[in-house]
């Protein structure tokens, strides 16, 4: 299938199954280049099964399966011979709950690089300081590298685990509710991170967060009951929904 329109992800009437039961049903969509696309909508509606899609995590659950397609760059993720490792480097994830390794701040980072065979030292060591600098970490930990990267605050761990993905150099980042764990503070410069990043990457980010959907992102999609309702660009699904259900939840008339 030729992609439309150079949209870094074509999404074509996707379904995912678990077993018998379908999370979400004929999703099409599509994402711009240098865009953030936030996902919204109560739990349990498919939000984060969707997300888990574009870089096949829910492969590894049995019974799971998808129908339909993914493309990146006009490419399909679901062909036979598309490099599923390949893919997870092109396409980094952020979770909910930080979650750095037991290891030191320098080697959170260093370690995917060796495991992408970056086997230089001082290449590794430019690589670390340009990662955390460009999550804005690189002051707060310059002078504890070799220290524990448990001992850092909630919000500096979820900045240390996007400053590992961005390290590999993905093309498209996927964010899980990266702040519903974290203070105001720490949740603001997450979100001013997101604005920066995505002069770089492509950005998918799940929020139950309305105001930080409004903040961060320039189209949104309203997930309801495993279908698209909606996706518009932000000020739009804020202002002036196209659907009614839309606007029920937005207005917090359930959710």
């Amino acid at each position: 299938m030729e992609i439309m329109n150079n949209a870094k992800i074509s999404v074509r009437d996707l379904s995912f199954y678990y077993g018998d039961t379908r999370a979400i049903k004929d999703i099409s969509l599509e994402v711009q280049p240098n865009t953030v696309l936030a996902l919204i909508g109560p739990s349990g509606c498919g939000k984060s099964t969707f997300l888990r899609c574009v870089n096949r995590m829910n492969d590894i659950i049995p019974g799971a399966r998808a129908e339909g397609d993914v493309l990146i760059d006009g490419e399909s993720i679901f062909h036979s011979k598309y490099d599923v490792t390949s893919l997870r480097r092109r396409v980094g994830m952020v979770f909910q709950k930080s979650n750095p390794f037991p290891k030191s701040i320098f080697e959170n980072i260093a370690y995917g690089l060796r495991i992408n065979g970056v086997k230089d030292r001082y290449e590794i060591e430019r690589i670390v300081e340009q990662s955390l600098k460009g999550t804005a970490l690189w002051d707060e930990v310059k002078d504890r590298l070799h220290k524990s990267a448990l001992g850092l605050s909630g919000g500096q761990q979820q900045r240390l685990c996007i400053a590992r993905t961005i390290a590999v150099q993905p093309e498209v980042i996927l964010m899980d509710e990266p702040a519903s764990a974290l203070d105001p503070i720490s949740t603001q410069k997450i979100e001013e991170l997101i604005q920066d990043l995505k002069t770089r990457y492509t950005i998918l980010i799940v929020t139950h967060n309305m105001q930080q959907a409004a903040r961060v992102s320039d189209n949104t999609a309203f997930f309801y009951m495993g279908d698209l309702v909606e996706i518009n660009p932000t000020d739009v699904i804020f202002t002036k929904p196209d659907k009614k259900t839309t606007e029920n939840y937005i207005t917090g008339k359930f959710g």
